[in-house]
C-alpha cells in the first residue's frame, strides 16, 4: 500500500511569492526520486497565501529517504524561515472501502 504525505502552508502574504518559488524549486528533484509516485503542489484560489502539497510514495521508507535529501532539507529550512514555525504534515494511507458505496 502506498504512503501519502499531506501538508498545508500559510506563509505571511509578503512571503507568498518567495514560498511559491521554493515549492517550484523542490518539485522537479522530488518527482525524480525513485520512490516518489506523485508530487503535487497546490495554491488556494481564495486565499492569496495558502498552499498545500500532496505527495505519494511507494512506502514510508521512501518518504523518510526523501526527507534526508539535500533538496528537501533546503526546502524545509526555507519553508520554516518563511513560515516562522516548523513544517508539519499528515502521514496518511488511503481510507479502506472508499470505492464501495455500501461500505460503512
Amino acid at each position: 500500500m502506498s504512503f501519502h504525505f499531506l501538508t498545508h502552508f500559510d506563509p505571511p502574504p509578503k512571503a507568498a511569492a518567495e514560498f511559491r518559488t521554493e515549492l517550484r524549486r523542490v518539485a522537479g528533484p522530488t518527482r525524480a526520486e525513485a520512490g516518489c509516485l506523485r508530487y503535487q503542489a497546490f495554491e488556494s484560489v481564495r486565499e492569496p497565501a495558502a498552499f498545500a502539497v500532496h505527495s505519494e510514495w511507494v512506502d514510508e521508507a521512501a518518504f523518510e529517504a526523501h526527507s534526508r535529501l539535500p533538496h528537501t532539507v533546503r526546502f524545509v529550512a526555507a519553508a520554516e524561515r518563511l513560515l516562522g514555525r516548523p513544517v508539519q504534515g499528515l502521514r496518511a494511507r488511503p481510507l479502506g472501502g472508499e470505492l464501495d458505496p455500501a461500505a460503512p
